[in-house]
């Protein structure tokens, strides 16, 4: 009975990780299996295994795989050297003729190798294009020569790490480089030490593969290079005489030849795919980062309880300095914006506003907008992103995988130049000052979402920037760790030299943070006004409902205003008639009834309940109408229970005519 159920488990299992193949399919797969096997299975079958050790160690073998050893190194240093350029110039750059470029390194591997061997001697040959002018002004001769043997194999084989890294450079997403840019790091250093790292694994798999093919090169080679024991005869030329004179020894040598190609494919055990040789430690740090199930729930709730005091924290190592702010953008994005030394500006509106345009404007990373930028007494326009002294946190936190939180945080500092004991000491500073300090030799896939964001926002503020820019840095936190974070960094705000630019759809964020809120709609000003006045007179319908409100947009007339819909809502104040304006009614105004109301209200509407969420100790009650837009109501539970409101309930809704507030647009 426990063998049935396992064996129903198991085939459970087998049909839930997959389809079961049809016949029509799995017989040719089965076929084409074979056809590829059969002839490795008569290299083993045929092999002597007993004069193996004869035939792998006479002279002429030894000396054909010393020189394929030396040849295939060479071809791939020189596709390293030349191919990791190239490969980031495709993935990284669009130029005229960028498909030409990708089709011609993509030749060598359709190309027939012997026809690539006449090519090369008509390229680089003594009677070839560049040939005799190599040979007149350096004395270099690459037909027959060691040289052109590698020149050889590395035509053949550099295609191979080309494509494998502009795959892994097209994976990895650009926004490390560009986070690393803003914190001072020139385009060379961020390639060194951001971009290469994280396509590691890419570049692995490509350097191997290259070798491998440099390796068996033979087409190209013989064509080019001739066959000269010592000097051209490779381990596959080798083989190619072997055939003639020994069979045996060839096919011995031809099974060192599989298991080495053999190896460098077990070793890259499915990385090669061509399209995505992304890291998958990589991955994995950016799946875990914005999470809180990054470390075990003790341990992670432990490491977010270490929130210093006001008394135990250390002294901030903030630079001295005081920046004003002078921007105009244009282009998607057109504003001009002034700020003062200190001030925080908080940034919002719907989607597609150009809140985002705006900050890479600033920081001089899109196409879409020009910021004409002035910090402190500096024009900053004309410099690049690693000169401007602006800093930036996106959402995610942009950490870099492959480093610890100390050199994440110090990563700024040594871009500019720090010594790195003063740099680390300035990082492990800011990481102590954001509570995060015990986690300093933590990478990001061992962090917390909140211990991640921390960690981004000591780097920035360790880079010492004269502007500082957050895009949505609290949106990936829950609750609890948000109000902390909040608090955390309004601290730092207070002592910061510089303007900070916060994006934000998180209206208490824009009320605690800000010294100003920035309402953009179509890349627009809509609004710019301290955080209380936008919550008493807010100018855009998303921004009222942000903050809670029922925002209604009309026409103003004799008593109130006309809504587009053909109703009508009446206020106490008056506006001039004809103008646009936003009628906005706050949630707890709103009276909800089973019957008609009488009395003093001037505004009734029937309705039906659609929808009751519950808002902390109060439940908000959204009633559609044919009358008027949909209302939100505020009232507690227990009204609610009175009412017997659930969602389909017939209700009245009723406003005071006091209760309404007239923004004009």
């Amino acid at each position: 009975m426990k063998s049935s159920n396992r064996s129903h488990r198991w085939s459970r299992g087998a049909r839930s990780r997959g389809l079961r193949a049809p016949v029509t399919l799995l017989v040719p797969a089965l076929l084409a299996v074979a056809f590829l096997l059969m002839p490795l299975v008569g290299i083993l079958a045929r092999t002597s295994w007993g004069d193996l050790g004869t035939h792998l160690t006479s002279p002429g073998v030894t000396e054909a795989l010393r020189l394929s050893l030396l040849v295939s190194f060479w071809a791939l240093g020189l596709s390293l050297v030349l191919g990791v350029p190239l490969a980031w110039l495709l993935a990284r750059v669009d130029f005229p003729g960028k498909a030409l470029v990708r089709s011609l390194v993509l030749l060598p591997m359709v190309l027939p190798p012997t026809v690539g061997g006449v090519a090369l001697l008509l390229g680089f040959g003594r009677r070839g294009l560049l040939g005799p002018w190599l040979e007149d002004t350096f004395g270099i001769t690459l037909p027959f020569h060691t040289s052109g043997a590698v020149v050889a194999a590395t035509f053949v084989a550099m295609p191979f790490l080309v494509i494998s890294l502009e795959g892994a450079l097209g994976g990895l997403r650009p926004r490390y480089e560009e986070t690393a840019a803003s914190l001072g790091a020139s385009p060379f250093r961020v390639f060194l030490t951001v971009t290469l790292p994280m396509v590691a694994p890419g570049l692995a798999a490509g350097a191997a593969l290259t070798w491998a093919r440099a390796l068996g090169e033979f087409g190209a080679t013989i064509t080019f290079a001739g066959n000269l024991p010592g000097t051209t005869q490779t381990l596959p030329l080798q083989v190619y005489l072997l055939l003639q004179n020994s069979p045996e020894a060839a096919t011995s040598v031809s099974l060192l030849l599989l298991a080495i190609a053999m190896a460098v494919l077990v070793a890259l055990r499915g990385r090669w795919t061509g399209g995505g040789t992304r890291s998958v430690s990589v991955l994995r740090t950016e799946e875990s980062v914005g999470t809180e199930g990054s470390l075990g729930t003790e341990e992670s709730r432990a490491y977010e309880s270490d929130e210093p005091t006001s008394t135990d924290a250390p002294k901030s190592p903030s630079p001295a300095g005081r920046w004003a702010l002078h921007a105009e953008v244009s282009g998607f994005t057109e504003l001009t914006l002034d700020a003062a030394p200190g001030t925080t500006i908080a940034v919002v509106g719907e989607n597609g506003a150009g809140k985002t345009t705006l900050l890479r404007a600033l920081l001089g990373l899109t196409p879409r907008a020009r910021a004409g930028l002035r910090l402190g007494d500096q024009d900053v326009t004309g410099l690049p992103p690693h000169r401007r002294g602006v800093a930036w946190v996106p959402q995610d936190g942009a950490l870099f995988p492959h480093m610890t939180a100390l050199a994440n945080t110090a990563y700024g500092l040594r871009a500019q130049g720090v010594a790195r004991a003063e740099a680390r000491r300035e990082a492990q500073a800011w990481l102590d000052r954001l509570g995060v300090g015990r986690l300093a030799h933590r990478r990001p896939g061992q962090l917390s979402g909140g211990q991640a964001q921390r960690v981004a926002l000591a780097r920035a503020l360790a880079a010492r920037p004269r502007l500082l820019l957050l895009d949505e840095p609290l949106a990936a936190l829950d609750q609890t760790t948000r109000a902390r974070v909040r608090h955390t960094l309004r601290t730092h705000l207070d002592g910061f030299g510089g303007v900070c630019l916060i994006v934000t759809h998180d209206p208490v964020e824009a009320v605690s943070l800000a010294d100003r809120v920035l309402v953009l709609d179509g890349g627009r000003a809509l609004q710019d006004a301290p955080p209380a006045e936008v919550t008493r007179h807010p100018r855009s319908p998303w921004v009222a409902r942000m903050l809670g409100r029922n925002a209604w947009p009309g026409e103003a007339g004799a008593d109130g205003l006309a809504l587009p819909g053909g109703g009508r809502i009446v206020a106490a104040e008056q506006l001039p008639a004809g103008s646009r304006a936003l009628a906005i009614i706050a949630p707890e105004s709103v009276a909800v009834h089973r019957e008609r109301p009488g009395g003093s209200p001037r505004n009734t509407w029937p309705g039906t309940v659609r929808e009751i969420t519950a808002t902390g100790s109060r439940l908000r009650v959204l009633i559609g109408s044919p009358d008027a837009p949909d209302l939100v109501a505020e009232i507690t539970p227990e009204a609610a229970a009175e009412l017997r409101l659930a969602e389909g309930v017939a209700v009245w809704s009723s406003v005071k005519a006091t209760e309404v507030t007239l923004v004009p647009l």
